[in-house]
């Protein structure tokens, strides 16, 4: 076989079979780096039956739900915090990939920004920057 000859010297074989043998060991190692990956595959399809936990989606039937306000003086102020309860649940719902039956938005209340003058001049250039 040529590969046993190129195994002990290279030198006595002429340019044809140099280049039959290096086409072979060429081959030989593409089939060897095939093979690792085809069962390198195998082993993790297996691992990811074994150990994976099953991907089961569940469907929720939400209940429709009307929400009634009643005209008034203050019917301004009720609407813009409808509007932002349902502006919250559903950003909520989008960040934790759930339906909106799964949130219940009970109470809304503004945090304080602490901080320092530095920081919001920072985020302001920032946003500024991508704006332009």
């Amino acid at each position: 076989m040529l590969l046993e000859r190129m195994k002990y010297s290279i030198d006595s074989l002429t340019t044809g079979e140099k280049i039959m043998g290096s086409l072979q060991v060429t081959m030989l190692g593409i089939a060897i780096v095939f093979i690792a990956l085809l069962v390198l595959y195998i082993v993790i399809r297996v691992m990811e039956k074994t150990i994976g936990k099953p991907v089961v989606s569940h469907q929720v039937k939400c209940e429709e739900r009307s929400v009634e306000l009643e005209h008034s003086e203050e019917s301004n102020e009720e609407i813009d915090n409808t509007e932002l309860v349902a502006v919250i649940t559903a950003a909520l719902s989008a960040t934790l990939n759930t339906t909106t039956c799964n949130i219940v938005v009970k109470n809304i209340r503004r945090i304080n920004d602490e901080s320092p003058a530095w920081a919001k001049a920072g985020r302001t250039e920032q946003i500024g920057s991508m704006l332009q």
